[in-house]
């Protein structure tokens, strides 16, 4: 993984300025210590080259709504470093399903073959998972590890410089990072999580796709577009 010397040039400019100093921070030292060792001795998703793929995709100036995840998924091949998202041919697990399932109930937009949604990101909506790595087939292993301290400062970041961006907290574990948003400057959508666990409890029926393009375009912004070609 090289973190030590690949971290700068993975993230793009625009986050680059805003999350300089975190780089240099002890915790994020302890962090990427941690992460070589895990790579020494595990198989890690995403791959090193996808960590920050959210950024990439979503530059800190382009940001106009934030999905906020949880953990990648630890299946091979399915973490490509946006959160629910898998890549093109990879089954789409349940979460992602019920998403789409909203979707064509509230747009009338068919459940599409792809579960990859990098056209989402790339229109503003930062796909971003609470922990940005995970070991393979142990759902939470790299949790408590410095990267919620690295993706609440993300969080706060964008609370505090940008105005108008809709948050979609998703289950309790997004909700709680509520606290971290300025809500007079900024929109929050809550919902049960998609899971099939809770998506019967009020994620359903939810109209955050409506919702959130109906606050862009009070603002003047270009709607999203939720369909993946």
């Amino acid at each position: 993984m090289a973190m030590n010397d690949k971290i700068n040039p993975q993230l793009e400019e625009s986050w680059k300025n805003v999350l300089a100093t975190e780089f240099e921070k002890e915790y994020f030292g302890r962090l990427k210590d941690f992460l070589v060792t895990e790579k020494q001795q595990h198989v890690i998703y995403p791959p090193g080259s996808k960590i920050f793929a959210a950024f990439e995709h979503t530059p800190f100036t382009k940001v106009k709504v934030v999905l906020l995840g949880q953990d990648p998924y630890h299946g091979p091949g399915q973490a490509h470093g946006l959160c629910f998202s898998v890549p093109t041919g990879v089954p789409k697990p349940p979460s992602l399903i019920n998403i789409f399932k909203e979707l064509k109930n509230e747009l009338n937009i068919p459940i599409p073959e792809s579960g990859n949604l990098e056209q989402w990101a790339d229109q503003g909506v930062l796909l971003i998972n609470a922990t940005l790595t995970v070991r393979a087939h142990m759902a939470g292993s790299h949790q408590k590890r410095g990267w919620e301290e690295f993706t609440d400062v993300v969080i706060r970041t964008i609370s505090e410089k940008r105005e108008g961006v809709v948050f979609l907290l998703w289950g309790a574990y997004a909700q709680a990072k509520e606290s971290l948003i300025d809500t007079s400057h900024h929109f929050v959508l809550k919902a049960p999580h998609p899971s099939p666990l809770s998506a019967s409890r009020g994620f359903f029926g939810c109209g955050h796709f409506i919702k959130v393009n109906e606050l862009l375009h009070e603002q003047g912004l270009t709607e999203i577009d939720w369909r993946i070609e």
